[in-house]
């Protein structure tokens, strides 16, 4: 047992220095591929994703085989996304080869089982999509598009649409986004310059909300109509107070 505990610090810290640049490698070649998230990778992206994970994890702790030598591997595979994405985008054929095409599984209310098989979906995963789209009665889609990425989406019929402001002839005022002028009690000055404010407009309007300084505050929002509000740290340990 006592190889068990036996330790090759010279070993350990020729790993962690492996670890070390494995890491900056992946993330530079991350940042060259772009950002998109997990559920929005298509199959080419997934399998280079994982081939490039398992070569980082190889070099880091595979200390009998060449550091450059895994470090190129990721070099290559990275490059060779990055290439066949540039080409993607000036080929519609490309395109349709490596990400694919969207597939519809219901079209006009009706399961168009050959294209389900071909997804490799049966019904109850079908029926499952629909109730995570939030139709639990299949009768009310008119059409269901499975994308590229897996996910499906859900247009459904005329009659079952939700009701809008557009359809109830209602006027309402455009949505804008909130900049978020203080975060974790710091001021964001580039998000107040966005906003046309000064650090000394937002100084006052916290005063006036009983704020003199910014310790309490986790985060403070501002829209375009000048509306500021203030979220204080600990708001949990509140409620937990008031629910005992």
């Amino acid at each position: 047992m006592d190889y068990l505990f036996k330790c090759d610090f010279v070993e350990v810290g020729e790993v962690i220095i492996r670890s070390l640049f494995s890491l900056v490698t992946l993330f530079l070649i991350t940042k060259m591929l772009g950002k998109k998230q997990v559920s929005q990778l298509s199959l080419f992206d997934y399998v280079v994703g994982i081939s490039i994970g398992n070569f980082a994890a190889e070099i880091s702790i595979n200390t009998d085989t060449q550091y450059i030598n895994g470090v190129i591997a990721v070099i290559v595979f990275g490059l060779i996304a990055f290439f066949i994405s540039w080409l993607t985008m000036k080929s519609i054929k490309i395109r349709r080869f490596f990400i694919g095409v969207p597939t519809l599984l219901i079209q006009n209310g009706k399961i168009i089982d050959k294209n389900l098989k071909k997804v490799k979906f049966d019904i109850n995963d079908m029926l499952e999509e629909c109730r995570n789209n939030n139709y639990f009665d299949i009768s009310e889609i008119e059409y269901a598009i499975m994308e590229v990425n897996g996910k499906v989406s859900i247009l459904p019929k005329a009659e079952n649409k939700p009701l809008t402001p557009k359809d109830m002839n209602l006027k309402v005022e455009q949505a804008s986004l909130c900049a978020n002028v203080i975060i974790d009690s710091h001021y964001m000055l580039n998000n107040l310059a966005n906003m046309h404010k000064s650090k000394e407009w937002l100084d006052q309007q916290l005063s006036i909300k009983g704020y003199h300084n910014l310790d309490k505050i986790l985060l403070a929002t501002l829209d375009k109509n000048d509306k500021l509000i203030v979220y204080e740290r600990n708001y949990e340990n509140k409620i937990h107070d008031v629910l005992e």
